[in-house]
């Protein structure tokens, strides 16, 4: 059984709706640079919705994965495996789009990192895990959502 066809359709999918956030970024920029505060709203109200499904696309993409994943495990973990965090342990950049959008705005289109990061916090805090909030092994005093963010 080959599963390459389903694989190479689930990287397709993404890379399309990846495509088509960027041209919804360019229009939620060019909106919010005109003033035009409505018309960004409405395109941030559809960003959230196809980062909804771009979650899902990419749970479906990690399920069939494992489906024939038959590498057998030898309890043998390298040094760089073991300080790498697994893959979806941790708040996914995606999620962080619209709520940093959001906060831009509310802070008038620019301002500083920390400002930023601050009004971030505030709206995202119930969605960190505990991954998100422990320090990065590089720097453990920068909290992993916030390199995530950045």
């Amino acid at each position: 059984m080959d599963n390459r066809n389903v694989k190479s359709a689930f990287e397709i999918l993404i890379d399309e709706i990846k495509n088509v956030m960027n041209e919804l970024n360019k229009k939620t920029e060019i909106a919010l640079k005109n003033q035009n505060y409505e018309k960004a709203g409405r395109i941030i109200e559809v960003e959230k919705k196809i980062n909804e499904f771009s979650e899902k696309v990419k749970k479906l993409k990690t399920e069939w994965n494992k489906i024939f994943d038959n590498k057998l495990s030898d309890n043998k973990y390298n040094r760089k495996e073991l300080a790498k965090l697994n893959r979806g342990l941790k708040t996914s950049q995606n999620k962080f789009r619209i709520p940093l959008l959001e906060s831009l705005v509310e802070l008038g289109g620019k301002a500083k990192m920390k400002d930023v990061l601050n009004l971030l916090e505030n709206k995202m805090r119930n969605q960190f895990n505990k991954y998100d909030l422990e320090g990065l092994p590089s720097d453990p005093k920068q909290k992993r959502w916030q390199n995530t963010a950045q």
